[in-house]
């Protein structure tokens, strides 16, 4: 059967005429949807949709009916040579990150990763989010009320991008091209297969691009004050000891919903201390407001001072439900004493974690388990199985012992001799070359196995632990020296990887992502200011954090961070410590918080954002 076309003349199949149809109105919905898939919306998450509506009142988890007004004192332990904490250079209040800029999304702490437009008023993304949009609110400025304008945007991405710190040179590296599309909109096309870049090229702080105009941004310290979007300006430094930021009372976006109940103190000030002990007794003279402990021993015995029993200062604990992340001792494996994974391994057994934990909490505190611990992100015990041990399984790449099958830290009887356990460190050391000649153990050319833990003066936690753990090691034959040096040389030597073994923690969400790249890649495990401490080198992380990029589900999600668990602990790079369970806050009585935490309890965008003063 056959039909003519009335216009062109021609006959067309009645089977070409369906197939027609078909291609066309296929066309025509997927055209609608894509157009419906990318209209500019004021929230993206990174798996399920925003929580939040469009038109929502405030973020879940604070007062909308808190103080404003007041001052907040915090104390901290070190100290600081720069104002900026954007650059490779120098030591900035890390705070400065979070409460002197803003961006262009800001993510709420209820859930896992969702973002909502705080300098852009919407954000709209391709298809397959293989390019963002984002539109700034006619209202935002900067400090000194001038407007926000794409031009500072494109600026800040570059520059950080390409001189910024570590944290932003990867995003950068992803972008295929970033271009103005209108007075207040611009869009970012990324070069690869990347979701989790949509809402990354949402966090990115915002800088005034002609303050730096004509200043050595790279190398700048505390001479330039930055000009900011955010609500808090710095309105004095003592260089090195203090600094105050006050809230700018014609902050652009006072009557934001998303920051509608939140930054509520009128001056906030940063003393810092030559050690905790110093803090510690600086807040129990009152000197400051707020003092946070880690140690659930101390936590029981040492909090019973006079302010505490007059009910002038409080104590809470602040649960959450994210990750353990590592918290410990980590050995850097581009020293050649520590390539070897049974020196590593010996290394964890000869770490009495029982003794050390009655001796230093008393018992009261859990063992970190795995990096992901604590949550459904964490690898699960014994063989690994399903999509796990596929994500695992690459006929080229050797495991070390433990990966496949599982790896479980060694445990003690509690006892200070830890005989079984060191028992076992000989012989991994035994077996990677070394012996015990004349009580020195020594390898095959006679040499001393020895190294040094590098901590920061005022570290006393850790040094009470490393003190009872080079105990042990000396009785394997091992020569260990406790390096203590003041704060600036401690980071400075962090930065440039100089140390053999040191304090190490690393924080880990509920939504690993990009950042992951940045702690275990080989791209980043020799260059300057890593997180990379350990120096990782792994095939297969990297093959895994790939896919981490682009994972599509928590589900998968799930699959490949047990996977980099696995790798991770059967890699015995970290001596794990405790964990600290819920934050442990002590705080002046009339500091208060709201009586919902939000999913990630006592972390950035929790204090002092949504915290208040009474009187």
């Amino acid at each position: 059967m056959t039909r003519l076309d009335p216009k062109n003349g021609f006959v067309m199949n009645i089977y070409q005429l369906k197939k027609f149809l078909t291609l066309f109105f296929v066309f025509y919905f997927s055209y609608f949807v894509n157009i419906a898939l990318s209209e500019p919306k004021h929230a993206i998450s990174m798996y399920d949709a925003p929580q939040l509506p469009h038109d929502f009142v405030s973020l879940p988890y604070v007062n909308l009916k808190a103080r404003k007004g007041g001052s907040l004192k915090i104390g901290a332990v070190g100290s600081f040579d720069s104002l900026n904490p954007h650059i490779v250079k120098g030591r900035s209040p890390w705070q400065l990150r979070f409460w002197a800029y803003e961006s262009l999304m800001g993510r709420s702490w209820d859930e896992p990763f969702t973002l909502y437009g705080l300098l852009a008023e919407s954000i709209e993304t391709g298809p397959n989010r293989e390019w963002v949009e984002f539109k700034l609110r006619k209202e935002a400025k900067f400090s000194d009320g001038s407007p926000v304008t794409i031009e500072d945007v494109i600026w800040s991405y570059k520059t950080l991008g390409t001189i910024g710190h570590w944290r932003y040179r990867g995003l950068w590296k992803k972008i295929k091209s970033i271009e103005k599309t209108g007075p207040r909109s611009l869009r970012i096309n990324f070069n690869e297969d990347n979701p989790e870049l949509a809402l990354l090229a949402g966090m990115r702080p915002i800088l005034q691009k002609s303050q730096w105009s004509k200043s050595d941004f790279e190398n700048s310290s505390i001479e330039i004050v930055p000009i900011s979007t955010a609500a808090y300006v710095i309105s004095s430094i003592d260089p090195g000891n203090s600094i105050t930021l006050e809230r700018n009372p014609n902050y652009w976006g006072n009557q934001l919903p998303f920051r509608k109940g939140t930054l509520n103190f009128d001056k906030i000030s940063i003393e810092y201390f030559g050690d905790s002990t110093v803090l510690f007794e600086a807040f129990k003279a009152g000197e400051i407001d707020i003092f946070r402990e880690g140690n659930a021993e101390k936590w029981e015995t040492q909090f019973d001072f006079p302010a505490v029993i007059s009910g002038r200062v409080v104590k809470s604990e602040i649960p959450h439900g994210r990750p353990t992340g590592m918290r410990g001792l980590v050995m850097n494996t581009r020293r050649a004493i520590f390539s070897d994974w049974r020196v590593r391994q010996a290394l964890i057994e000869a770490f009495n974690f029982e003794y050390i934990n009655e001796s230093q909490n008393a018992g009261r505190q859990q063992r970190i388990s795995s990096y992901f611990s604590n949550s459904i992100l964490g690898m699960k015990d014994g063989l690994a199985e399903g999509k796990v041990l596929e994500l695992l399984q690459d006929p080229v790449h050797t495991y070390l012992p433990g990966t496949i099958e599982g790896y479980k830290l060694p445990e003690s009887n509690g006892s200070e001799r830890n005989r079984a356990n060191m028992k076992k460190a000989l012989k991994n050391l035994q077996d990677a070359g070394f012996k015990v000649t004349k009580g020195k153990l020594r390898d095959d050319q006679g040499r001393q196995f020895k190294f040094s833990i590098l901590l920061r003066q005022g570290a006393r936690e850790y040094l009470s632990i490393v003190e009872m753990y080079s105990s042990a090691l000396r009785r394997l034959g091992v020569d260990v020296k406790i390096e203590l040096v003041d704060s600036s040389q401690y980071w400075e030597r962090i930065k440039k990887l100089e140390f053999d073994m040191a304090p190490y923690s690393r924080d880990l969400s509920l939504s690993p992502g990009n950042e992951q790249y940045l702690y275990w890649s080989s791209e980043y495990a020799d260059v300057e200011g890593t997180r990379n401490l350990m120096g990782l080198k792994s095939p297969i992380m990297d093959k895994l954090l790939n896919k981490i990029m682009k994972s599509s589900s928590i589900n998968e999600l799930q699959s490949i961070t047990r996977a980099m668990d696995r790798i991770l602990m059967a890699g015995r790079y970290v001596i794990p410590i405790y964990h600290n369970g819920p934050s442990r806050i002590a705080h002046k009585s009339n500091i208060r918080y709201p009586n919902k935490t939000p999913l990630y309890g006592d972390r950035i965008g929790f204090f002092p954002d949504v915290w208040w003063k009474d009187n």
